[in-house]
């Protein structure tokens, strides 16, 4: 049971902590914004990944397989939700009072992650090929869900506070939209490379 744990726990942190559309936003917030101001984005983020955790369990795929349409209008909504929030880092002010400096808020991290391909296809993945070995299979895609939650928190909190670090390079004008428009370009990246 520990090396089923180890082995979930490692995919997990391997496939949520990757550089996608999530992660990236969430660095990309911390810099901008300051890792305080990226909590609610943060939560958002996690909330949405609740759901899509309980959506794999329900059978999403099941769905996506009985009605292939349904899933790319999915992505489609989903990437362009995502090219939303890029835009909305990219084009934050670079000086400007506090009102001005709007970050990414719960609604925001929620609708993405709600939305995000890529969270579903990771459960998917994750609890067709490393669902922990209980007796009782409910109580294994629970645990399993639980498990990959906790992992995802851990990853998500390190990729804004990572955003965090970045965020004295804001002090200059120039490297601070430079830094934000890197951010937007590779969530944009993150996006077409999902949806193809």
């Amino acid at each position: 049971m520990v090396e089923s744990f180890i082995v979930l726990i490692t995919t997990t942190a391997l496939l949520l902590g990757s550089p996608g559309p999530a992660p990236l936003a969430l660095a990309a917030t911390g810099a901008a914004f300051g890792v305080k101001k990226g909590i609610p984005f943060l939560a958002g983020i996690l909330t949405g990944l609740s759901v899509a955790i309980v959506g794999a369990i329900a059978g999403l795929a099941a769905l996506f397989s009985e009605l292939p349409s349904f899933r790319i209008v999915c992505q489609v909504i989903g990437g362009t939700y995502l090219l939303y929030i890029a835009f909305k880092i990219a084009s934050a002010p670079v000086i400007a009072s506090d009102e001005a400096h709007i970050a990414p808020n719960f609604k925001d991290g929620f609708i993405l992650n709600l939305l995000n391909p890529k969270a579903y296809a990771a459960f998917l993945a994750i609890f067709s090929q490393f669902l922990l070995p209980f007796s009782d299979s409910t109580l294994g895609y629970m645990v399993t869900g639980f498990t990959c939650l906790i992992v995802a928190t851990l990853v998500d909190i390190l990729w804004l506070m990572f955003g965090g670090l970045l965020r004295p390079i804001f002090s200059n004008p120039k490297q601070a939209r430079a830094t934000r428009i890197v951010f937007a370009i590779a969530m944009v990246i993150a996006v077409v490379y999902a949806l193809v």
